[in-house]
């Protein structure tokens, strides 16, 4: 593995994908979504952090969702499997795909 020497926030990711950093949050916010190491936590205070991801992370996360989108049935059994929140997962089910 390749040494990181820079990482991007998960906004900045999501407005390079095109997509809402709310259902990106919601799949990388467990760290067994990614492989170890594509998901970096810093910290930006005592108690606050953002997540960011190393360019294998965002490649990773592109192609989970590019495989995802291939139906509707596998978006949605995506989000089942992927977003814990039932409501976010709902909402974004509502939303038209891409």
């Amino acid at each position: 593995m390749a040494t990181v020497t820079h990482v991007c926030t998960l906004d900045y990711v999501a407005k390079m994908l095109g997509e809402d950093p709310e259902p990106l949050e919601a799949i990388v916010c467990n760290d067994d979504n990614l492989t170890y190491g594509a998901i970096i936590s810093v910290y930006t205070g005592s108690d606050e952090t953002i997540i960011a991801l190393t360019d294998d992370g965002i490649d990773e996360l592109k192609n989970m969702l590019r495989d995802a989108r291939i139906t509707s049935e596998t978006w949605h059994a995506f989000l089942d499997d992927f977003v814990d929140d039932a409501e976010l997962g709902a909402r974004i089910k509502a939303q038209l795909p891409r």
